[in-house]
């Protein structure tokens, strides 16, 4: 088996792509969905988030919202809104967000390859999250969330999607949000044959987002694989649906914090006890994070910069991160909050929502203090991942999103 392979991706045609594509199922809350596929009949949220066509009540893992999933999505099929691709291809996948850009390869990668970690992870995944996930591939036969790579840059692929992406692409949408997404077929055999062998002669693919997603795709092929008397490893649930950035042009944002309280503590006593694991000085103005070991700390209508001497930082890939520094040194030992996972103390906040949240929610009441980190480096969390350890919940925020609906892997 190749570490990926091309596939007849299920998309939308181009005329009706705008009316298809739709955030990931995990960015938007029921509510939120409702709203933003209302008037929408194609919307792919129909299919990603189906609860939003029953009733308000329903839990959205009742064995009714996967059906009804599974009959939108035979619908849309059945209506021609979404087709086929006759062959394999391969597809590459543009996000501009700003002045940002990044161009990705959407491709199936290869199950077996998760399953040994030669496609590597860095977080832990939830069950119930998982077992939703497989209820949802199970019933739609298909894999619509595609799971987002990175691979070291390469200099030949590189090479070849600056080629490619002089051409006008198939599919050109700018979302909601105002993120511009596009897509071109990759449908020359000698292209599609270089793309597949020069990521074969790779030693690793990450997973940058979507663990629960991938550990889906994995139970669901080792159930069909169980249930396959004839099984060769050919078969398309063998493979799960991905799109490849190169990790030079990755954008990683900061994932910042919220406490509801100060565990007993006064202001004069917390920051004291502060004091003992960091350098604190008062800012006169929001204070975002420059560099690594820096935080900013929102307490009392007031600015912090908090910062922790080199000599301090431990030499782990895990514990070196800054998440791992603001839990071990604070969060923890000053606050109380040990399961982060769990405690319903804390709270997290993307950092696309930049500082002025922050403000917001401690300014409301609603929390006491607010922490804004320095983004964790694509290179850690490399260094984690081939550690074969796993990062602190909530240490990533990638940014932009990719869409829903764009391509899918029919198995």
């Amino acid at each position: 088996m190749s570490l990926i392979r091309p596939f007849a991706g299920l998309r939308p045609l181009p005329e009706r792509a705008a009316e298809v594509t739709a955030p990931p199922y995990d960015v938007l809350n029921t509510q939120e969905a409702r709203e933003q596929a209302k008037d929408r009949p194609w919307s792919f949220l129909h299919i990603s988030k189906p609860e939003i066509d029953l009733a308000s009540d329903i839990s959205p893992y009742d064995p009714a919202v996967y059906a009804k999933g599974s009959e939108n999505l035979q619908h849309q099929i059945a209506e021609g809104v979404l087709q086929q691709d006759p062959i394999p291809y391969y597809y590459l996948y543009r996000l501009i967000m700003g002045s940002h850009q990044q161009i990705g390869l959407v491709a199936a990668a290869s199950v077996p390859d998760y399953d040994t970690n030669r496609i590597r992870k860095h977080e832990f995944t939830r069950p119930d999250k998982e077992d939703d996930r497989v209820r949802q591939i199970d019933a739609l036969n298909a894999q619509t969330g595609p799971v987002f790579l990175t691979y070291k840059h390469h200099a030949d692929i590189d090479s070849l999607v600056t080629e490619l992406t002089q051409a006008e692409p198939t599919v050109d949408v700018t979302a909601q949000d105002g993120v511009q997404h596009s897509l071109w077929v990759v449908d020359n055999p000698e292209n599609i044959k270089m793309i597949t062998q020069t990521f074969d002669a790779m030693d690793n693919l990450y997973i940058a987002d979507g663990h629960h997603r991938s550990a889906a795709a994995s139970r669901v092929a080792a159930k069909r694989h169980a249930e396959n008397p004839s099984h060769t490893g050919d078969e398309a649930y063998n493979y799960f649906l991905t799109v490849i950035f190169p990790d030079n042009q990755m954008q990683i944002l900061d994932y910042n914090r919220v406490v509801t309280d100060l565990n007993g503590l006064n202001e004069a006593e917390f920051l004291a006890q502060v004091e003992q694991g960091f350098k604190v000085e008062k800012m006169e103005s929001a204070y975002k994070p420059q560099q690594a070991a820096e935080f900013g700390m929102y307490l009392g209508n007031q600015w912090y910069k908090l910062s922790i001497a080199v000599d301090n930082i431990p030499n782990d890939p895990v514990k070196s991160l800054d998440v791992s520094l603001l839990a071990d040194n604070l969060i923890a030992p000053v606050l109380n909050i040990t399961d982060p996972r769990r405690d319903k103390r804390i709270d997290f906040v993307g950092g696309i929502r930049g500082l002025q949240e922050l403000e917001k929610r401690v300014n409301s009441g609603e929390m006491k203090a607010a922490f804004a980190l320095f983004p964790t480096s694509l290179d850690a969390l490399m260094a984690v991942a081939d550690a074969e350890q796993v990062m602190p919940p909530k240490s990533t925020w990638f940014e932009p999103k990719l869409a829903d609906g764009l391509v899918s892997h029919l198995l």
